[in-house]
């Protein structure tokens, strides 16, 4: 199997977007799944490896990246050296990191014989189940998209993270990381961005304009992303499919970091999920 880790691409946005590849060299065209990480997440997290090896041993072309802005670097693809790209990140910019990575793939002569480029699904988790879905409805280069304990709204997201006024007044909110215990800011840009661009970041409009197979993977132990967002999207979509993993929290069973070699019972769930749904 052929891994390619930590091409920096260019982006729009003047810091590399760090992708990895997995894919079995074997000279035939594979489908392809673009995969976003969530709200504080990077490429590496727990189990996304080992979720990105299983993809790709079932002949699955896999793509998945950082963010721009997501606060890691290309020295350092891993947590957040750079909080201050953290501060700058917004949904807008998510989206154009990842019309970058598509045109990338589009654009690469090196994958031309492996990559299926009229069969693209893009997978997103958490706070990226609405990227993807947003990004799937706007570029008809896409075929099929995944939320994966995914949001349902950022509206009420993108004014609560403290109170409104004084995030105003200071210009920059701080959440502790639990993980790492960094002070990660949250500058006010990130609810600008949103009011300017909020009828193109309304998830339940790209949900409801979809005309493309839409699959909804949620946990019913998912305490970060509650499964009645599942229920909405589904509701929005009428061609969609909800599929519920009982006993599964928001990350599937995983943590990071992931010593193990096998995926929990809940995450291989998912990745059969997955293939199912983009094989067929």
């Amino acid at each position: 199997m052929e891994i390619i880790k930590n091409i920096a691409v260019k982006g729009i946005h003047d810091k590399p977007i760090v992708t990895d590849v997995f894919f079995k060299q074997n000279n035939t065209k594979k489908p392809v799944i673009i995969f976003c990480h969530g709200y504080k997440g990077f490429k590496d997290w727990g189990a996304w490896n080992i979720m990105a090896e299983t993809m790709a041993k079932a002949n699955m072309f896999f793509i998945k990246f950082n963010f721009s802005h997501n606060g890691g670097t290309l020295e350092q693809p891993i947590d957040f050296p750079d909080l201050e790209a953290f501060g700058n990140n917004n949904y807008t910019k998510e989206l154009d990191d990842l019309k970058s990575v598509i045109d990338w793939l589009f654009n690469n002569e090196d994958f031309k014989n492996e990559a299926d480029l009229s069969h693209i699904t893009l997978l997103g988790h958490s706070r990226s189940g609405g990227i993807v879905t947003i990004k799937a409805e706007e570029d008809i280069r896409i075929t099929k998209v995944i939320s994966l304990a995914g949001v349902a709204d950022y509206g009420k997201r993108s004014s609560t993270i403290g109170d409104l006024e004084q995030w105003q007044k200071d210009g920059v909110k701080y959440i502790l990381n639990g993980r790492t215990k960094q002070k990660m800011p949250h500058y006010i840009q990130f609810y600008e961005d949103f009011i300017a661009n909020e009828e193109r970041l309304t998830i339940k409009r790209a949900v409801s304009k979809l005309k493309i197979p839409y699959l909804i993977i949620h946990g019913n132990d998912d305490t970060s992303v509650l499964i009645e967002e599942a229920f909405s999207l589904k509701e929005w979509c009428n061609h969609s499919e909800l599929k519920i993993i009982d006993k599964a929290n928001h990350v599937f069973g995983a943590s990071h970091p992931w010593e193990k070699t096998e995926l929990p019972k809940e995450f291989n769930e998912v990745v059969t999920l997955v293939l199912d749904f983009v094989q067929n």
